[in-house]
């Protein structure tokens, strides 16, 4: 059996631009995309915290250090600067890959600067 599971997240990242007439993608700061290991033009899925909106676009790589996390072209509709995103990718294991299976999840601060990096979600108090 094959599991599509959670690969990466960036976690809280603030959106820095919305560009309309841009061809669609996001571009994201080279750093943030190293440490999730997402690459560029890779699929990624974004849930918008601040207003709730869920989408799908690819990533674009930002310059290395800028902090940038900017939402292109028709997704620019669904973020503003300042708003709130996760951005997540998935990949597909087999139930082997699965017995070494940790997700590679990257926290920032509000300037997009990697203050942690952890593999698994601490579990949530009752």
């Amino acid at each position: 059996m094959q599991r599509i599971m959670l690969k990466s997240k960036l976690h809280r990242v603030r959106v820095t631009r919305s560009e309309l007439h841009y061809e669609g993608s996001c571009a994201i700061d080279e750093n943030l995309l190293d440490a999730a290991d997402i690459r560029e033009y890779q699929q990624i899925d974004i849930y918008n915290v601040t207003n709730g909106e869920r989408f799908t676009t690819y990533a674009i790589r930002a310059q290395r250090g800028s902090g940038v996390i900017s939402v292109n072209g028709a997704a620019a509709h669904k973020a503003d600067p300042g708003d709130i995103l996760i951005i997540a990718t998935y990949a597909m294991y087999s139930e082997l890959d699965l017995q070494k299976f940790h997700p590679q999840l990257v926290y920032v601060d509000e300037r997009n600067r990697i203050v942690a990096q952890r593999d698994s979600i601490p579990a949530q108090a009752a």
